[in-house]
């Protein structure tokens, strides 16, 4: 490959987005160390930190940096910059790509020159200024080699989070360079199963799950990095248990151990991906200790996620999943739910439909019941065509637990039963309105006997309602907005008022509601014939508030 770059700034700009790219721009003076060899183009670029940046043209232009935003596999600004800077020196592309192919070439040839004695001396002399290349030739040489205590003392000091922690913590700045450190744990773990150890390595893979499991709630893990390792590391250890076959009754003691420690916070094995490792002796005892871990805490999430899967994959019946949820049930009725949609999958509709109903009677009216049993409920009564229970449950929940949302599903109900006009509509107003009364209807955005008049276009009665001091200062403008053409003084006493209190406040939003109500009570005027009074009015008002030079060019756009 010895032509130029296979990109254009169109090519960085699409895959980098507007923004990065833009932002790209302004690091182009920071791009040093910069190789363009045949493979890749690779650089440095300074930010915040130092970043490797590397470009690749394979398959169309793709782009790594080590920065925050390029580790999750963005294109970034810093990609942009390096790409920027190499087509700002495009007619020199295939000769610095020739020149490194040049350098590989005699690289090569000097290294093959060499003597065994002198690649020795050369290694040492770099193993001197690279730490991070030392620790890696380490735990290779600790891999290959027959001391597993050395590559076990290697693997946890890749997990101490200690030489990255600030006040007991390790911060989100310095989580990246820890998850590097620690991903060559991974590493070494399968290169200890691939030389033939893999006993070894399922030793030293549960000891560095578990050092993870401790350290991670004292890590700041935003990008999921450290759940990747801690993910990489299970996935080691459930590799080398292939390999080794350990003890089947002592692995499965280990696994429940492990997933039971409230300590560990760092991954969730799956038991059931050791059914093969653990066969039917593992798989038994497993079983046991779950069973009995589950008896002694039915509360516990692990726990009974643990007995869930358990059953499943033993293929238990649906008695024995609903014994587990109904040990612990939630009091908005949640749980309740969860066994009706168990047993309506089983097949066994009328116990579903019992459990459910169950869950509307025991849930706690603070805290429930449950939306989704309730829809549950009320679908399974509609298509047995017991639209009188689904009005009961409706109306029930709107007693209960009043709300705009809950006046709208009963009139539903209601209205396909062919209730609504008659006493279904009445029962439920009357019960707002004794809600009113006693002050439980009334919320921050206003009275629920008010809305719900509204919501059935009930104008009239919500006049009333309203007047009877029951809404607030939006209901108020709604009715008046819906009522203006039939009641326009009405609904211009209402504007008026409103006006009122904004006179003394500031603010682009004040000052464009203002002129929607001025515009308001100008259409009322206008519908009674008063449109002189109404130039009074505003004559006055902007005299009061000339200051306000912001309001006063707004009023003119408006023609007001």
């Amino acid at each position: 490959m010895t032509h130029g770059p296979g990109f254009t700034e169109e090519v960085l700009r699409r895959l980098a987005g507007a923004r990065s790219f833009e932002r790209g721009l302004g690091y182009l003076s920071s791009v040093s160390r910069l190789e363009i060899g045949e493979e890749a183009i690779t650089a440095t670029v300074d930010g915040s930190d130092a970043y490797g940046v590397e470009l690749t043209e394979d398959d169309g232009l793709t782009g790594r940096c080590d920065c925050p935003f390029g580790r999750d596999g963005n294109f970034c600004k810093h990609c942009v910059a390096v790409g920027l800077t190499v087509l700002r020196q495009v007619d020199s592309v295939p000769r610095l790509r020739s020149a490194a192919a040049a350098r590989t070439r005699l690289l090569e040839t000097w290294l093959t020159s060499r003597t065994g004695e002198e690649l020795l001396a050369l290694v040492r002399e770099q193993l001197a200024d690279d730490r991070d290349l030392r620790r890696r030739l380490e735990l290779r040489a600790a891999a290959a080699g027959e001391d597993t205590g050395i590559l076990r003392e290697r693997v946890l000091s890749l997990l101490d989070t200690r030489p990255f922690t600030r006040y007991g913590y390790v911060e989100y700045a310095d989580a990246h360079a820890y998850g590097r450190q620690a991903s060559e744990a991974v590493t070494a773990l399968r290169a200890l199963t691939a030389s033939g150890r893999a006993a070894q390595a399922v030793r030293v893979a549960r000891e560095a799950l578990q050092a993870l499991g401790r350290a991670y709630g004292e890590i700041d893990d935003s990008d999921g990095l450290i759940g990747n390792v801690a993910t990489g590391l299970a996935e080691a250890h459930l590799e080398a248990c292939r390999t080794a076959r350990p003890d089947r009754v002592e692995t499965a003691e280990w696994l429940v151990r492990y997933l039971l420690d409230e300590t560990n916070e760092a991954t969730d094995i799956d038991l059931f991906d050791y059914r093969e490792v653990l066969g039917d002796p593992g798989l038994a005892r497993a079983r046991t200790l779950v069973v009995a871990a589950w008896r002694a805490n039915p509360k516990g999430w692990t726990e009974k996620y643990l007995m869930e899967r358990l059953l499943k994959a033993g293929g238990d019946g649906v008695d024995a999943l609903v014994e587990v949820h109904a040990a612990d049930l939630a009091p908005n009725g949640h749980t309740h739910l969860v066994i009706a949609r168990k047993l309506e999958t089983a097949g066994r509709a009328a116990e579903a439909l019992e459990w459910a109903e169950r869950g509307l009677r025991e849930a706690d009216p603070e805290r429930g019941p449950d939306s989704d049993l309730v829809a549950f409920v009320c679908e399974r009564y509609e298509r047995a065509d017991r639209l009188a229970d689904v009005v009961a449950v409706r109306r029930n929940l709107l007693r209960a637990r009043p709300s705009l949302a809950a006046y709208r599903q009963l009139r539903a109900a209601a209205r396909a039963a062919g209730t609504w006009e008659g006493a279904d509509r009445a029962d439920a107003l009357a019960s707002l309105k004794t809600l009113d009364r006693h002050g439980a209807g009334h919320r921050q955005d206003g009275s629920l006997l008010v809305d719900a008049l509204i919501d059935d276009n009930d104008l009239r009665r919500a006049w009333q309602a309203a007047t009877d001091g029951h809404a607030d200062r939006r209901q108020w403008l709604v009715l008046a907005d819906r009522l203006r053409d039939r009641r326009p003084a009405d609904a211009l006493t209402v504007y008026r008022h409103c006006i009122e209190p904004l006179r003394r406040q500031t603010g682009v939003g004040t000052y464009e509601h203002l002129a929607e109500l001025l515009l308001s009570a100008r259409a009322c005027h206008r519908a009674l014939g008063t449109e002189a009074e109404f130039a009074t009015y505003l004559a006055a008002l902007r005299a009061d508030q000339k200051r306000k030079r912001k309001l006063m060019a707004l009023l003119d756009e408006r023609g007001l």
